[in-house]
């Protein structure tokens, strides 16, 4: 079964930098675009980024934009995005996600402050 495992969370002075994984099985990883999302303390969840399939094409929230890059290792069947610069207002659990299917991951902590 389909199955997505974020990890590399924690916890980061405002400024500071983290790189999330996403580790996919049960399914053919490259044929399918990858999303992230997160869901801020009192917040809505809401779309981070997007990569699809060859990886060349690249979306993201306005509010990432600049700061945070998404990428994927197809043979790996590993998704990853690199936050920098990092905010308090970037706090909150961060999911990866099967395209436009409802296949979530558990979720992993991100917490920035001073």
């Amino acid at each position: 079964q389909v199955q997505l495992q974020e990890s590399g969370g924690g916890f980061v002075q405002p400024g500071g930098s983290l790189r999330l994984s996403c580790l996919a099985s049960g399914f053919l990883f490259n044929n399918y675009d990858m999303r992230w999302y997160r869901q801020g303390p009192g917040k809505e969840r809401e779309m981070v980024a997007t990569i699809d399939v060859t990886g060349r094409r690249k979306d993201y929230a306005d509010s990432v934009k600049g700061r945070f890059i998404v990428s994927r290792d197809n043979g790996k069947k590993i998704l990853y995005l690199q936050m920098n610069n990092l905010r308090v207002e970037d706090t909150g659990v961060y999911f990866c996600k099967l395209g436009s299917r409802d296949f979530w991951g558990q979720g992993t902590q991100v917490t920035v402050s001073s």
